[in-house]
């Protein structure tokens, strides 16, 4: 369905409607609600779960004002698209830049979140020089898909070393995200870059110790960077677990979604 927020149409795929408690999850960059399909197949008919397109990616509109794509504007769409169905009290899942933005959310609105799952994510860069570096090189990035196209782009994003564990996945698998990413638009993907990328986003990592909400970080065990990256996060946050999943990269949604649904469910279990 769409729902109209702040200005902008944004698209919500809702499996389970009728249920009672309420699951939310977010997609990475280059994503959209298509990639949770497996996932909320695993999951049981009691969890309401809605997925979202952000802004720029999927079927929801990608403006061309690049301002209107800052982390800050995301938060306040989703706070409002929350309240526009109604939800109340629920689990967060992010997965890369969704979980930035999950994270995002939840220290603004702390007390929607009854849990807060996190897969491959981070707080943002520590320091003012990295964000620098980082807002350069995705300025340089946005610049290229716009100029050279999505299938260019694509082309080159799918054989980075972040995604290279994703060529064990079958034949259909990888089509399908080859699909999910093709179906992007130029305007979406360079200004999400600009705006919300990890560079634009003020860091996180300060805020850590003020989330006393469960936390579950979830990286995959040949995602040597985002493993890191969780270990250090857990000497900040004061409420958290780390999961190391065996044999899988950065998307262990895709990449092994028994395991991801299971970790979900454990989760909604203990709320």
């Amino acid at each position: 369905m769409m729902v109209s927020v702040r200005g902008v149409n944004y698209h919500v795929q809702v499996w389970n409607e009728n249920a009672k408690d309420s699951l939310v999850i977010l997609h990475g960059f280059t994503g959209s609600v298509v990639t949770w399909e497996k996932v909320s197949s695993l999951l049981p008919t009691t969890m309401k779960i809605i997925a979202i397109d952000l802004l720029g990616h999927g079927k929801t509109d990608a403006p061309s004002n690049e301002l209107r794509y800052s982390m800050e504007e995301q938060v306040e769409d989703l706070e409002d698209l929350f309240k526009q169905l109604d939800l109340h009290s629920f689990i967060l899942v992010g997965y890369s830049m969704g979980g930035r933005v999950a994270l995002s959310y939840i220290s603004a609105y702390p007390e929607r979140v009854k849990s807060l799952i996190l897969e491959s994510a981070s707080p943002g860069l520590k320091t003012e020089e990295e964000r620098a570096n980082r807002r350069n090189s995705d300025e340089a990035l946005a610049n290229k898909i716009e100029q050279n196209g999505i299938v260019s782009f694509v082309n080159a994003w799918e054989n980075i070393s972040l995604f290279e564990t994703q060529k064990k996945l079958s034949k259909d698998t990888q089509l399908a995200i080859r699909n999910e990413r093709l179906a992007q638009r130029e305007v979406g993907l360079a200004n999400s870059l600009r705006g919300m990328g990890t560079g634009a986003q003020k860091s996180l990592w300060p805020l850590l110790n003020q989330i006393t909400t469960p936390v579950y970080l979830i990286t995959g065990e040949l995602d040597e960077k985002f493993c890191l990256i969780a270990q250090e996060m857990m000497d900040e946050l004061p409420n958290a677990k780390h999961m190391i999943i065996a044999e899988v990269g950065h998307a262990i949604h895709v990449e092994n979604p028994t395991q991801f649904a299971t970790i979900i469910k454990d989760v909604y279990h203990n709320n």
